[in-house]
């Protein structure tokens, strides 16, 4: 079976387009879902506008992560891939682990949001530090796998 190179998207041939046009749309989502966190992050002294774009973004990111499984199976592909072991698996770390601080972020956050339990800001502070970073992992290591 011949393979058709299309940059990223890589397709068998005679395989039907919609799997490429869900490769890009999840792509255009992601980039909207990174520049809102990024915006979120940058409006933190700003609470209420920090913690609707967090919000918004975070949950929107749960969202795409179920999306690409619903559409992809992407979990079962993920087990029987022989390329790119190693990245993908770094990646599929930096991505599970990003959506577990999401829970906490979005707890602490609500916590400190209504004055209650002050003293989860410095592990909100450093967690959301991370979570960013592990979400701009997971971008790049996306167009990479």
């Amino acid at each position: 079976m011949q393979v058709l190179n299309l940059g990223k998207f890589y397709r068998p041939e005679g395989l039907n387009m919609k799997y490429d046009w869900l490769s890009i749309i999840f792509f255009i989502q992601s980039t909207i879902i990174v520049a809102i966190l990024l915006t979120g992050f940058f409006k933190r002294k700003q609470r209420k506008k920090h913690a609707f774009l967090m919000r918004v973004g975070i949950i929107w990111d749960i969202v795409l992560v179920l999306q690409i499984e619903l559409s992809r199976h992407a979990i079962d592909q993920a087990i029987h891939m022989e390329r790119n072991t190693t990245l993908l698996n770094f990646h599929i770390a930096v991505s599970v682990l990003c959506t577990l601080l999401y829970f906490f972020l979005l707890y602490s956050g609500w916590q400190l949001l209504n004055n209650q339990k002050r003293g989860l800001r410095p592990y909100h502070l450093k967690l959301g530090y991370l979570t960013i970073i592990c979400r701009l992992i997971n971008y790049v290591t996306s167009f990479l796998i």
